[in-house]
């Protein structure tokens, strides 16, 4: 009869806690949804720009799977910069010269096994004689996965970690009664949200600045533009997991439910930031990566870290992470209005 009252009283609390007792039932079957949409994605198909190639290989290349586009020699090297493609593939006697992007390893093995592949198939002696000469516009051969990944690794620890311990932080200011002083003084509310996102933020900056120096001098991770540009995007996606940590925290009576939050908030992030490539999913599924302020991050960070872009490329991740925070900062403004109780 006590263990059955003790059964009783937890069923209870789970019917009665309809956030939680949704978190268990729809989050986990919306996150295999998403993972089938994202693995049983289509194949993805190589860009190759063909300057002045043989027919034959054109058409070998094209059978064997990668979409071939005719370029002249100019053309093919301002779409290979804007990576549009993702290698040139043109004859230097009779001996195939391909020039990869290299940002990313997996495609660079992809494009290295199509030319071979459709080399042997036109002519296998001259397969087995020479070798294709492969040059990297970005990387070389011997770049490591770490160094593709690292770059979207840093930006998702940083988010993470940011968003779940200022919620979390903030859940504990308002249960704790401080918020609620706050709110009944002559402090308006944008300078309560200010004040806290200026004061947790000096944290967050430092920690930032910590993962990036860790991940760069210590790991020895790729760096191949500026460490300065690399501090300002860490900076901007921890300050806009700041501000949605302290905005989704107000939605969250314990740390409990603000916890409950990261399979929504956080787990979708990273099928869309770059660990996976967006051109083998569903083009309805593609629009999502638009609202996730990750993906930014991760893209801008690659192309520093990677392809050594400057201001010139970054700038409009930067203003659209700003964009973010600010968004998230007036959002927080309208949800102190339910905690005000006078």
């Amino acid at each position: 009869m006590r263990i059955r009252a003790i059964v009783i009283r937890i069923l209870r609390q789970f019917f009665h806690d309809k956030r939680t007792l949704m978190m268990m039932l729809v989050a986990p079957m919306l996150i295999l949804f998403l993972m089938s949409l994202v693995f049983n994605g289509s194949t993805y198909v190589p860009k190759l720009g063909a300057v002045e190639l043989p027919a034959p290989l054109i058409q070998n290349l094209q059978d064997s799977g990668a979409e071939v586009t005719s370029y002249k020699a100019n053309e093919a090297q301002d779409e290979l910069n804007n990576m549009r493609l993702d290698a040139i593939i043109a004859m230097t006697g009779a001996i195939p010269q391909v020039t990869l992007e290299g940002s990313d390893p997996t495609k660079n093995k992809a494009v290295i096994f199509l030319l071979q592949k459709a080399v042997q198939n036109v002519s296998p002696a001259a397969a087995a004689a020479q070798a294709p000469t492969i040059n990297y516009l970005h990387g070389s051969a011997d770049m490591a996965s770490f160094d593709s990944f690292g770059p979207v690794l840093i930006g998702f620890f940083v988010f993470f970690f940011v968003f779940l311990l200022s919620g979390v932080s903030f859940l504990r200011e308002r249960t704790g009664g401080t918020l609620e002083r706050l709110l009944a003084s002559p402090l308006r509310r944008w300078e309560i949200v200010a004040g806290y996102i200026l004061g947790f933020g000096i944290f967050t900056t430092l920690q930032a600045a910590l993962i990036a120096w860790f991940a760069t001098s210590v790991l020895g991770l790729m760096l191949v533009g500026s460490f300065w540009y690399v501090l300002l995007i860490t900076v901007l996606l921890a300050l806009t997991a700041l501000s949605l940590g302290t905005l989704i925290s107000a939605f969250a009576n314990n740390e409990f439910q603000m916890i409950q939050f990261i399979p929504l908030i956080i787990v979708p992030q990273v099928f869309f930031s770059g660990l996976f490539s967006l051109d083998t999913m569903s083009v309805y599924l593609r629009w999502i990566s638009v609202v996730m302020p990750l993906k930014y991050g991760a893209e801008a960070l690659r192309n520093i870290m990677i392809r050594g872009a400057g201001w010139g490329t970054i700038w409009v991740d930067v203003v659209v992470l700003a964009a973010f925070t600010i968004c998230f900062m007036i959002l927080n403004i309208l949800a102190l209005r339910k905690h005000r109780k006078i």
